[in-house]
């Protein structure tokens, strides 16, 4: 008997890891996730890391899960996706060091070791941060030389996955943008950005296009997991890039992917960069196109966090009919999202409410301030990208995690005066994602994704008044910084 063909994708982002079997149409056959276990460097006073040995073992294990609740398939393909801007650094026999997410911050420290930070900017299509890569690599110089020493290179989260499933090392052009070593218009590694951070061109692994067979499975990993030895492990690339290519937008369009964090991109065909140095450019995963993106920071993992203290056992359609009944504002919420247009982030935030606490103040009006503080964010990146490149359509497209709320979706449709549309697949995007990678990679049509809803934008004079409250809130926030 033959059995069905199959595709393991393993999806590593900031707050959570899983491993989902699709088959090439891109339907879900198992899924298993887990939390992503960090801790904190005491080296530095805003550091954490993994283990990457535990994390190896953690995304082994839920592939095991998976692949039990797949039943009798056949894995032809296996790619990986993850969190942009995390790293692995590996010694000289291929061991993993150290894991460096994206959201740790070790290099803040050392962010003014080059002075003329216009001309990275002009290269790399992002100001520089302690947020990227090259930064990050420079803190374990600076602090922890006896860890530096054992350094010999590195590899984005995705493609250090996909090393462990193969034994070979490349770094694919998506996630070599968020590194400050690439040179995004041309799509090379730059010894320009090299010699800027004082980095040794030898740490900088071949670069490779996403959608390209990088290897076999290791015949260990096959037998352990019980597939067959001769999947290919194939390239994949940064988790919002595969996302944005599953809905399958077009040049010109902008997409919201709304989960960990909430990048808002355009789709652009060339390379374009910001005289106030507001907005990042990408390299997308079709080879082809730039990614004009301003980004909202971390709106989903706020929103998990605070279902779990609000709603920690019930399910989101209950949270839902719950803040939809909402018509008042007795509470706005300041998260600590970012804007593309200020300078500094906002690093203490919280709720404002009137005070003595009124009896109507109930758990669903924190829940509605969170999706509001969303909503408002995503508006106000929006707005900058506006600035940067024209947006002429009527309509932006959302997918991840977060859409599933149909209050964000009006929330955004109304801010925004445009249509919010949906595809099937808006769930699970960076899984669909990886699907269309491995199909790509194995030369196999493509389904093309089916528009599943439409928010119109409601004339609703409220949220004018709602989004001066919470503008306010926000700069009241800000002095406590």
């Amino acid at each position: 008997m033959t059995l069905k063909q199959a595709y393991l994708v393993a999806d590593i982002g900031t707050g959570n890891v899983r491993v989902a079997i699709a088959d090439a149409t891109g339907a879900i056959l198992g899924v298993a996730s887990g939390d992503m276990r960090y801790q904190k460097d005491e080296h530095y006073p805003e550091s954490i890391f993994f283990d990457p040995d535990a994390l190896w073992e953690q995304i082994k294990n839920l592939a095991k899960t998976a692949l039990a609740q797949a039943g009798a398939v056949t894995i032809a393909a296996i790619t990986a996706t993850s969190q942009r801007e995390g790293i692995v650094a590996i010694d000289s026999t291929g061991r993993s060091l150290i894991g460096m997410p994206n959201i740790d911050h070790r290099g803040r420290e050392w962010e003014d070791i080059t002075p003329d930070k216009h001309s990275i900017y002009m290269l790399t299509g992002r100001y520089p941060t302690s947020l990227f890569s090259a930064l990050k690599l420079a803190g374990v110089r600076e602090r922890r030389p006896e860890l530096w020493q054992q350094v010999s290179t590195f590899l984005s989260i995705s493609d250090w996955a996909q090393f462990m499933f193969s034994g070979v090392k490349g770094y694919e052009h998506s996630q070599a943008s968020e590194t400050l070593l690439y040179d995004v218009a041309q799509g090379e590694w730059s010894q320009k950005l090299c010699d800027a951070y004082r980095l040794d061109s030898a740490l900088l692994p071949p670069l490779v296009h996403s959608g390209s067979v990088l290897g076999k499975i290791k015949i260990e990993v096959a037998q352990e997991l019980g597939i067959s030895d001769t999947a290919d492990v194939v390239v994949g690339g940064s988790d919002t890039q595969l996302a944005i290519m599953s809905i399958e937008p077009s040049v010109e369009d902008i997409v919201i992917v709304s989960g960990t964090t909430t990048p808002i991109i355009k789709i652009a065909d060339h390379y374009i960069t910001d005289a106030q140095e507001r907005t990042w450019t990408n390299r997308h995963t079709d080879h082809a196109n730039f990614l004009l993106e301003a980004n909202a920071g971390v709106t989903g993992l706020n929103y998990q966090r605070l279902k779990e203290i609000f709603y920690p056992n019930e399910p989101y359609e209950l949270i839902e009919t719950e803040v939809a009944a909402i018509r008042d504002t007795h509470c706005v919420g300041a998260l600590g999202s970012l804007l593309a247009g200020e300078k500094s982030p906002l690093i203490r935030g919280g709720f404002i409410f009137n005070t003595p606490v009124s009896h109507q103040l109930s758990r669903a009006h924190f829940v509605w301030a969170t999706l509001w503080d969303i909503a408002c964010s995503i508006s106000e990146n929006y707005n900058v990208l506006r600035e940067v490149a024209h947006h002429d359509q009527d309509y932006v497209w959302m997918c991840g995690g977060g859409v599933q709320s149909r209050l964000l979706r009006q929330f955004i449709a109304n801010l925004l005066g445009k249509k919010v549309m949906i595809r099937t697949n808006y769930r699970q995007a960076s899984v669909s994602g990886g699907v269309v990678i491995c199909n790509n990679a194995l030369g196999i049509p493509n389904n093309a994704p089916e528009t599943l809803e439409i928010t119109q934008p409601q004339n609703d004079n409220a949220c004018r008044e709602w989004y001066n409250e919470w503008k306010r809130s926000r700069e009241a926030f800000k002095t406590l910084n």
